[in-house]
């Protein structure tokens, strides 16, 4: 194997890798880095993966990042939040990422009750239940994107054991 095949493949695994783990912390794009992991591998190492994988693992991508959504809107909705609780949720969310994974988490909650109390002129009950609401949203949106991104990196080991013997021929 040459440099540049090992090269590419440290970095495709890498990049899955840190999208395993960004599946679950903040700051991190997760799904996004292993669906950039394997059009790196595709693009340079045609190859080693086939279209129908990368393929597959776009649209588990594209399903973690409908999952990310939509886990926290159906949340807090499900909890009796408005759209003041999930624009709340969201906003309180995307403050918090930028400091840590319990303070996204809190951003959410809190996001989601001061925008019901104020903005939709809830009670405290309503707005702490959409916080609540929001809560659970947002933990079901982590294992979607981790459940997402576990079957993308599996498809990908799968297509390129399948493929090994492939590019084992054409090395000869």
């Amino acid at each position: 194997m040459e440099s540049v095949e090992i090269l590419v493949w440290s970095v495709a695994i890498i990049l899955m890798l840190a999208g395993l783990v960004g599946s679950v912390v903040p700051l991190l794009p997760g799904t996004t880095l292993v669906l950039a992991g394997v059009l790196l591998q595709k693009w340079l190492l045609p190859d080693t993966l086939t279209w129908l994988a990368v393929g597959w693992i776009a649209v588990f991508w594209f399903l973690s990042v409908i999952a990310d959504i939509g886990c926290t809107i159906i949340g807090t909705k499900l909890f009796g939040g408005s759209k003041w609780g999930m624009a709340g949720a969201t906003g309180g969310a995307v403050v918090g990422m930028f400091v840590s994974l319990p303070a996204l988490l809190l951003g959410t909650i809190l996001g989601a009750v001061i925008a019901e109390k104020w903005l939709g002129k809830k009670t405290g009950e309503q707005a702490l239940r959409a916080g609540a609401g929001a809560a659970v949203g947002f933990v079901l949106s982590i294992f979607a994107r981790l459940g997402c991104g576990l079957i993308m990196v599996a498809l990908y080991v799968v297509s390129v054991v399948n493929a090994l013997p492939h590019v084992a021929l054409i090395a000869n």
